[in-house]
């Protein structure tokens, strides 16, 4: 059971992993728009290739308090977790 189980971690460190990536100039000016519509300023802006899409890390909002947003390709809101 262990060969097995190191087969198969070992197969799967061999698959290249997507990594988030900057935001170009042109997405961060569109992703500043989206987060701004939403109440909120600031963040760490970045592009998870793994699921295609945009995340905002500690975006400060209306309420004063620190989100992560999640914003699909086409810049809609898909999540807003409390920091």
């Amino acid at each position: 059971m262990r060969l097995i189980t190191s087969i198969a971690i070992l197969a799967a460190s061999a698959l290249p992993a997507l990594a988030d990536r900057q935001v170009t100039e042109d997405e961060r000016a569109k992703l500043t728009s989206a987060v701004q519509a939403e109440g909120c300023s600031g963040g760490k802006f970045e592009m998870d290739e793994d699921d295609q899409q945009f995340e905002v890390d500690d975006a400060v909002c209306a309420d004063g308090k620190k989100y992560d947003l999640k914003f699909d390709m086409q810049m809609r809101l898909k999540r807003k977790n409390l920091d």
